[in-house]
């Protein structure tokens, strides 16, 4: 019943009892059988032992159960001195009642001497410690040793089913170590794990000098459960096991943006940035400026009050905030603020799955909004690209889950084909950037452009770009006769043109002022002939005044006339016949 899929983790067919270890209960659905026993096998320091302390922990500060370590190999001393550094207070939880630890010292010499085998002792003295705190969890680290006098596995599976019989009459869960064996068998003898109800095991390899630790479920009896192998760390908070949950897509999709720090940057993505809780990456050759356009992105969030954390695979945060600042950029105010948190190591510091785990945790610590990995291809120096890609896959799972807007950088190779990134990771973000020089003209400039951007229309444009020391400024696109034009070329061009564009200004000054000349002679013109027409409108005048008065002094001395000569008054022409008939 070993299946996996989407909708199996969380299905319980069967009682469980839950571990409390983070994963490893979504890897078994549920936890491990309630009342059965389980093996967990593995070579030396996989880590068999703490899985079976921190089972115990965990339910007794976790789930209020009780629970008993029956050590045959190491003393109660011993236990609490190696769990004191993954933070059990083993002494505390034995003052309480909640934990119980005893040692029981096999020698296989005694035994033989004594004779016949017999469990009925080991069932006492276990009896008696789960009864007198009330356990429900029980631990025997390891079981070779109980049985090292056995050498007839006849004997040996029916004192091993006599055991497991009677720790489910005491309806315990329990957990039973075994070293792990050199033949096809898990353990030594070969037999435990059949006669387990579910079977963990533990791997401890070294591949290119550097450690990783791995977990199995085998078997699980009655459950589903996930059979691939899991990457698993040992950390100062106990046991992580890193499940991949993106087998799941549930993260929701916000439809807020976020600004990148750039506004020309924001305006090729629709003009408002990048999707809130989305994942964004910067991809370019050495010098492109990736880790500055990353600057600019953190600088911008803190800026607007939200908590940043920067992963540093490259540089120490002294030297990220040093040069930052040639280019204006100061996050060391961020850093003084707490806004700021940067998270550096170097990749070959420890194994991708340890590199997951502390992220996990800074992560947890931290509450950041926006979270920074530059560059995640040094992580190729801790792991092959299958790997790479498999902890990207769950960081990138997880920070969507939790709705952190991410940024990545990744350096290309140079000669590489650009539109590929380095980690095969372009098919799990959303938004991608891609940095590249340009040259042309003996010298080399640098161009942006935005491969995709998943949701929302983004610019086609390959816009050139300069680092200056008031941070990285975007040019408008210039195209001149044989194309786009950058550097000195572009400088050379937009000279030209201003040059010609001076002229042509030049020539309209010139004809404007000429016009403005003619226009102001014609309007002389006008104003004189205006002149003119006044005076010969007076002239008009007069002449009609004058006129006017002649005549009118001619009537009169016609009437003057008339009166002299005693005439009667008449018309001018009644005068002249009556002077006829005369």
């Amino acid at each position: 019943m070993a299946t996996e899929g989407p909708d199996d983790f969380g299905t319980r067919q069967l009682p469980k009892c839950p571990t409390g270890i983070k994963g490893l209960d979504q890897i078994t659905s549920g936890g491990f059988p309630s009342g059965r026993p389980t093996l967990v096998c593995g070579g030396a320091g996989c880590g068999k032992t703490l899985l079976g302390i921190e089972f115990l922990v965990r339910g007794a500060t976790e789930y209020d159960e009780p629970g008993v370590l029956l050590s045959f190999e190491e003393t109660d001393t011993e236990v609490k001195q190696n769990v004191r550094s993954l933070g059990f207070d083993l002494e505390r939880l034995i003052a309480d009642k909640k934990l119980r630890l005893d040692h029981v010292r096999v020698e296989r010499s005694e035994i033989e001497e004594t004779g016949e085998y017999d469990l009925e002792g080991l069932f006492v003295r276990l009896g008696y410690a789960i009864d007198t705190i009330g356990a429900k969890r029980v631990v025997l680290d390891t079981i070779e040793t109980l049985f090292s006098a056995l050498t007839d596995h006849t004997v040996l599976r029916a004192e091993l089913r006599r055991l497991f019989r009677w720790l489910k009459s005491k309806g315990v869960t329990a957990i039973i170590t075994g070293e792990r064996g050199h033949g096809e068998g898990l353990t030594r003898n070969g037999i435990e794990e059949y006669v387990s109800d579910c079977v963990i095991l533990l791997d401890h390899r070294v591949v290119n000098q550097l450690s990783t630790r791995r977990l199995r479920v085998v078997k699980y009896r009655g459950s589903t459960h996930g059979t691939n192998e899991y990457p698993f760390i040992i950390t100062s908070r106990g046991i992580s096991v890193l499940p991949v949950t993106s087998l799941v897509l549930e993260h929701s999709a916000s439809r807020e943006r976020v600004s990148t720090g750039i506004g020309r940057l924001d305006v090729m993505l629709g003009g408002r940035g990048i999707f809130r809780g989305s994942t964004a990456v910067v991809s370019g050759t050495a010098g492109t400026g990736k880790s500055s356009l990353a600057a600019h992105f953190v600088d911008a969030a803190c800026r607007r009050g939200e908590k940043c954390l920067y992963f540093a695979f490259e540089e120490s945060p002294s030297q990220i905030v040093r040069n930052m600042e040639s280019i204006g950029v100061r996050l060391d105010e961020h850093v003084k603020t707490g806004m700021l948190r940067f998270q550096a190591a170097r990749p070959t510091l420890h194994g991708l799955e340890l590199h997951l785990a502390v992220a996990h945790e800074a992560i947890e610590d931290f509450h950041p909004s926006i979270v920074v990995l530059d560059p995640v291809t040094n992580l190729m120096a801790a792991g092959g690209l299958s790997d790479v890609y498999s902890m990207l896959l769950r960081l990138i799972d997880y920070l969507k889950g939790c709705g952190i807007t991410t940024l990545m950088t990744t350096l290309t190779s140079a000669g590489a084909v650009l539109e590929a990134t380095e980690t095969n990771i372009s098919s799990l973000i959303d938004t991608w950037i891609l940095l590249r020089d340009t040259e042309s003209s003996g010298e080399r400039n640098r161009g942006l452009f935005i491969v995709k951007s998943r949701g929302m229309p983004h610019s086609n444009q390959v816009r050139e770009y300069r680092i200056t020391d008031h941070g990285l400024e975007i040019l408008d696109v210039y195209v001149g006769g044989g194309g786009a034009l950058t550097g000195s070329a572009r400088l050379a061009q937009e000279a030209r043109d201003r040059a010609e564009e001076m002229l042509r200004n030049q020539e309209f000054q010139q004809k404007h002022a000429e016009m403005e000349a003619e226009r102001a002679a014609i309007a002389a013109q006008i104003t004189s002939l205006q002149a003119k027409l006044k005076v010969t409108d007076h002239t008009i005048r007069v002449a009609d005044s004058e006129e006017e008065l002649r005549q009118a002094k001619v009537a009169a001395d016609r009437d003057a006339m008339a009166k002299s000569r005693y005439a009667d008054q008449a018309t001018p022409q009644n005068t002249r016949l009556k002077e006829g008939s005369q």
